[in-house]
Parts: structure tokens; C-alpha cells; sequence
């Protein structure tokens, strides 16, 4: 068996990388890491990730996932981008955070609301960097909308769901399609190629 921490705290989403990948790499243990956080200030996605992945294979010797992600709306030069999560000054708000992205954008058109999620994995293995990226297109409502989700799901429209938010569309759907369920496509064939 495999060992590869995530690193992350939350227990939720080591399970959630773990439920994932399994199903296209045998042999693996997605393990949480508990040392100290890096200091997140990297520009983009992929440093971001690249900063926590790089830490957390340092800290513990052993291969090490971890991924940045957000939002980036067309129109604003794709911000919020990797301040998604701290948008409107408080880090993890997420009301607060769509409130302020909706108001931003209350005069702007429809025509002009195009967005995207952007999620990045970076792997970090024997000395060796990768970073795969999933990006899941779109445009945003003006106001919320669904109970499903978190974020900035509820004013998200995804391309291809008939206008459902995703915050509207089912779990199982979310994760056959979202921008992580693409990073992760583009992860199993790096994480299968692992020594065992």
C-alpha cells in the first residue's frame, strides 16, 4: 500500500481524495497531514499548491498532494482567483464572499458574466514536481440559488447543465464533471506511475 499525504487538516476532504483517486489507482492511502501550514502566498493556483504539496513531503518524507482552487470571473481579469476564499476580507466566509462577487458584478450584463472554476493538484514525489489543472466553464447568475454545494456554487452556471446552478445539479453529478473531478482525471495516471 501506498502512502500519500494530503496536505490538509480536514479530515473531509482526505476522505474525498481518497474516494476519488481510488477508483483509478489500486494500493493507495491518502493520509492527512498534521504539521504546521506554509504561509500561502503564492499568485497562482499551482504556487499555491506547490507551496503546501512541498511543504508537507518535506515535513513528512513522504509524497505529497495538494490543491488550490477558486473562481475567475472573465470580466474582472479573473479575480477573485486565489483570494476566492477570502474575497471579501474574512477568510472562509462564504456568504460573505458571494455577496460582494454579486454585488461587484450587479450592473454588469449577462453577456459580459462569464466565469470559470480553476482547480489545481500539485504532487510533489522524490524530488519531482507536477501540477495538473481542471477548469469547469461557465457564467454567473445574479442571485443565488440551490441548496447543494458551498462557495460560490449557488451563483455558478455551469456550461452544459441547462441552466442549473452548481449548487442546483446532484452531488454525484458535481463530481463526474467539476473542475476537481478534471484535475483528478489528470492526477490518477501520475499518481499510478508512482514507485510502489
Amino acid at each position: 500500500m501506498m502512502r500519500v499525504v494530503l496536505a490538509t487538516h480536514n479530515a473531509h476532504k482526505a476522505r474525498e481524495f481518497q474516494t476519488i483517486l481510488a477508483r483509478g489507482v489500486s494500493e493507495l492511502e491518502i493520509v492527512t497531514y498534521d504539521g504546521p501550514e506554509p504561509v500561502e502566498d503564492g499568485a497562482t493556483f499551482a504556487e499555491n499548491a506547490l507551496i503546501k504539496a512541498r511543504f508537507a513531503a518535506a515535513h513528512t518524507g513522504l509524497p505529497a498532494l495538494a490543491d488550490d482552487s477558486g473562481i475567475c470571473v472573465d470580466i474582472m481579469g479573473g479575480a477573485p482567483g486565489v483570494f476566492s476564499a477570502r474575497w471579501s476580507g474574512r477568510h472562509g466566509d462564504d456568504q460573505a464572499n458571494l455577496q460582494l462577487l454579486l454585488d461587484q458584478l450587479a450592473d454588469v450584463p449577462d453577456a459580459h458574466r462569464g466565469a470559470h472554476f480553476s482547480c489545481t493538484i500539485a504532487l510533489v514525489a522524490g524530488g519531482a514536481e507536477e501540477t495538473v489543472e481542471g477548469v469547469w466553464s461557465g457564467r454567473l447568475a445574479r442571485a443565488a440559488r440551490g441548496a447543494n454545494g458551498f462557495g460560490y456554487d449557488p451563483i455558478f452556471l455551469p456550461d452544459g447543465e441547462g441552466g442549473a446552478s452548481a449548487a442546483e445539479i446532484s452531488p454525484e453529478r458535481k463530481s463526474a464533471v467539476s473542475h476537481r473531478a478534471r484535475a483528478f482525471a489528470a492526477l490518477t495516471p501520475l499518481l499510478a506511475a508512482l514507485p510502489r
